[in-house]
């Protein structure tokens, strides 16, 4: 799936999940397709792939999402680099535990426009919500 272009989502898909994610630290913002906004959630504090996945199913059954969202990094020219396998394979393991659909979206520089418009003090939940609001942005 190319990242440039969100694919169709259904219109019956509402409530999303938003992910951050990192090797220790994985933001999380929750928003819905009609208001397009995004709010923060706690950071997900986790090292391992089986405690970070205990905190996001937990997210998952306290939020109850339509659809789950992946910021997938790149390199400024589009290319692909280590974190961006391992937000891919993050997406896959998502979309294979939870039986939700997962989206994944180019996260290039959401961190560095979470601080610049001051949403600094969760720099991972900022950047979460910057994933969210930009595939929000994206839907018809």
């Amino acid at each position: 799936m190319s990242l440039a272009a969100v694919p169709d989502v259904p219109p019956q898909l509402r409530t999303f999940l938003a992910f951050d994610y990192g090797l220790k630290r994985t933001g999380v913002a929750v928003g819905n397709r009609l208001l397009r906004t995004a709010t923060p959630q706690p950071t997900i504090r986790a090292e391992g792939a089986a405690a970070r996945m205990a905190q996001v199913e937990a997210r998952v059954r306290e939020w109850q999402p339509d659809a789950l969202v992946v910021g997938v990094p790149l390199h400024p020219d589009g290319a692909s680099h280590e974190n961006t396998a391992r937000a891919q394979k993050f997406a896959r393991q998502l979309r294979g535990r939870l039986g939700l659909p997962v989206y994944e979206v180019d996260e290039r520089y959401s961190t560095t426009e979470a601080l610049a418009e001051g949403r600094g003090a969760d720099a991972d939940a900022g950047a979460a919500c910057i994933i969210l609001e930009q595939f929000l942005r994206s839907l018809p």
